[in-house]
């Protein structure tokens, strides 16, 4: 397990190469794991792991110390699981963001993950090149909703309770009401943008004041809160706000 010291630069400062790319942590139980993930992230010139952990504690202390855009997150870890760790990084250190690995699709552990703050999850067995897509897309602030497994995982867990009442919905302005429903179709800003003919850059104010007023880190919590709440039913074709058609990603 690396610590801090092995991790940063020469004179020992965490933070003064930001400017080379996106900083990774690799989390992980496993020592092939974490060795395999840091080989095929260090082959990147934007991505650069800073450090790796063995199980969830360590990866909270390296997130405080160390201060990682990204941390990839094996859930099933020692000492402490992978859902109390997303939780506590994600409350202490907002700006990084955690990004769930996992065996299997259709995990309660790792919608209760997404529940804590994650940002999305990956398969282990996911390709090179959707691994290294996932921790960009994740590293710009984005949520990884456009792979089917996140909605269908999402969608699977939220309908086994009854809905619960959500009073900051009511919150919402009929236009902010009309962009959580597409948010919760999984369409980027840009996607949205184009069904409510708006510009994208008003459709990221909508969405920031969304998150905002129900109290939400970002979009993923957005998605678990619209299944949730009933706003959206678990297997119902959602139907797209102004009755037209739209991409389904």
């Amino acid at each position: 397990m690396n610590d801090a010291a092995e991790i940063t630069d020469a004179n020992g400062d965490a933070h003064a190469d930001r400017g080379r790319g996106l900083r990774v942590l690799v989390a992980d139980d496993q020592a092939v794991v974490r060795l395999g993930f840091a080989a095929l992230i260090g082959s990147q010139p934007d991505l650069r792991v800073v450090g790796d952990a063995g199980d969830g504690r360590e990866a909270v202390r390296l997130a405080g110390s160390l201060r990682p855009d990204v941390v990839l997150m094996d859930i099933r870890m020692p000492v402490m699981n992978g859902i109390e760790a997303t939780g506590l990084i994600r409350t202490q250190y907002p700006d990084t963001r955690v990004l769930i690995l996992t065996t299997f699709d259709l995990d309660d552990y790792v919608y209760d993950a997404l529940r804590a703050g994650a940002s999305g999850f990956l398969l282990k067995d996911a390709t090179p090149e959707q691994i290294l897509e996932a921790v960009r897309v994740v590293g710009a602030g984005d949520a990884l909703l456009a792979p089917a497994p996140t909605r269908k995982l999402i969608a699977q867990f939220a309908g086994r309770a009854r809905p619960r009442v959500v009073p900051e919905l009511g919150r919402l302005t009929p236009r902010e009401h009309e962009v959580l429903l597409l948010v919760a179709r999984g369409l980027a800003n840009a996607e949205i943008a184009a069904h409510l003919h708006l510009a994208e850059q008003t459709v990221k104010t909508h969405v920031s004041a969304v998150l905002a007023k129900l109290g939400l880190r970002d979009r993923v919590q957005a998605v678990v809160l619209a299944y949730e709440s009933g706003l959206v039913a678990p297997g119902e074709n959602t139907p797209m706000p102004g009755g037209a058609g739209g991409p389904n990603r």
